[in-house]
């Protein structure tokens, strides 16, 4: 008699083991994690100083009105009544989408100083542990750092773990924008690294920056690195769900909605950032031409048509990243769908033969970062497609396949 082999594929038993420890997490946690977070308090009471504040006798707009509203606002003022809200309420308005970027760097420039002197006290309040103090010194040290010479912080909040995002390039005149949506880990200590910079949001931008500039130098270009949302922390519970994503998703189509001019926009998102990008995908504005996704655990649709975005969606992975061995699957909410780079799925397949695992995506020099450059410039043709016969070459000329990524 034949005999069959009945076991499940191995992508199977990697799914379920996947599943087993997740709700291992939920049954030890309560789903803490997923409690854990709680509003900017901080941010709350500025914007309630706002809701209440006048200038010269007439109330300010609602501060969560359309940024066209604020924007319209912002323009009717004198550069001195800008620069007097900006010193009322430097956190409202730092944050706030509509408000023009000069005076959102105006703003979180006072509201970091300020914050800078509250860590400075707290790294000698004897009420507080060692831990304690160090973590207001590290805090004063990456505060000071975000005032170094030339910054342009977008945004700013210094709840909890902290959010912040950075401006590199001129955002007024800029013809290109890309923005950078990283992923777990990410937050206000994390958003700068000395050792492996390129791994850290503004290492990235940083880099991509250089890149689009060399790809395109007649173009201005302007590069957003976001860390504006809270981000999970580790591989953990908020890692294989979308609650995170979600929350980022709202904030992110915020940034767009209030982005300035009418530049095309592309969105660069590298891996629990792709997950983000994946749920904003369908509000986000139609200014938004590409989004590109890099080290993906999925963005949690069947397919790039699922998206319900008009946008050119690209996706890339190296044949080292250790994300490849996720469960690309979605069951209960847990984990984020279908793989990115699958030919299922129906992304514009980039070439990424040299990223060398899940963080070297931006490592200057490579085809992963050329690649996103040029669909930052809109330098279509000059993009290395992954494969042969890959939808990346579908109504894009002059594109060029390098193999396998």
């Amino acid at each position: 008699m034949t005999s069959f082999d009945t076991s499940p594929p191995l992508n199977v038993w990697r799914a379920l083991l996947a599943l087993a420890v997740v709700f291992v997490m939920l049954a030890t946690t309560g789903w803490t994690a997923l409690r854990s977070h709680r509003e900017s308090t901080a941010l709350q009471a500025s914007l309630a100083q706002w809701e209440h504040g006048s200038i010269h006798g007439l109330h300010l707009p609602d501060p969560q009105a359309a940024p066209a509203r604020l924007s319209r606002f912002f323009a009717s003022l004198s550069p001195e009544d800008r620069n007097r809200l900006a010193h009322r309420y430097p956190l409202a308005v730092g944050n706030m989408n509509g408000a023009p970027a000069a005076v959102r760097y105006r703003a979180n420039r006072i509201a970091l100083e300020q914050q800078r002197e509250v860590e400075k006290k707290r790294m000698h309040d004897s009420r507080l542990s060692t831990a304690g103090q160090q973590d207001a010194g590290s805090r004063m040290h990456r505060y000071e750092s975000l005032l170094g010479p030339g910054r342009q912080i977008l945004a700013f909040d210094p709840e909890g773990s902290g959010r912040v995002a950075e401006v590199f390039g001129n955002l007024d005149e800029a013809q290109r924008i890309s923005v950078v949506v990283p992923g777990v880990d990410t937050d206000l200590l994390t958003f700068q690294r000395t050792a492996r910079p390129y791994s850290a949001p503004v290492g990235m931008a940083e880099a991509l920056y250089a890149a689009e500039r060399a790809q395109s130098p007649r173009t201005r270009t302007a590069v957003i690195a976001w860390a504006d949302y809270t981000a999970p922390d580790g591989l953990g519970m908020d890692a294989a769900t979308g609650l995170r994503a979600a929350e980022g998703a709202v904030r992110l189509n915020a940034l767009v909605g209030g982005l300035p001019g009418h530049a095309p926009v592309a969105m660069i998102c590298h891996s629990y950032g792709s997950v983000v990008c994946g749920v904003a995908a369908p509000a986000l504005p139609r200014r938004v031409t590409d989004i590109a996704v890099a080290a993906s655990p999925g963005m949690r649709v069947p397919s790039a048509s699922h998206l319900d975005t008009g946008a050119r969606v690209w996706a890339m992975r190296d044949a080292t990243d250790w994300v490849q061995d996720v469960p690309y699957l979605e069951l209960g909410g847990l984990g984020h769908g279908a793989d990115p780079v699958s030919s299922a799925f129906g992304a514009r397949v980039l070439s990424a033969r040299d990223a060398q695992g899940h963080a070297g995506y931006f490592q200057p020099g490579t085809d992963s970062l050329r690649n996103l450059a040029g669909v930052g410039v809109g330098a279509y043709g000059a993009v290395t497609c992954a494969r042969e016969n890959d939808a990346c070459r579908a109504g894009v000329p002059g594109t060029t396949t390098a193999g396998r990524a």
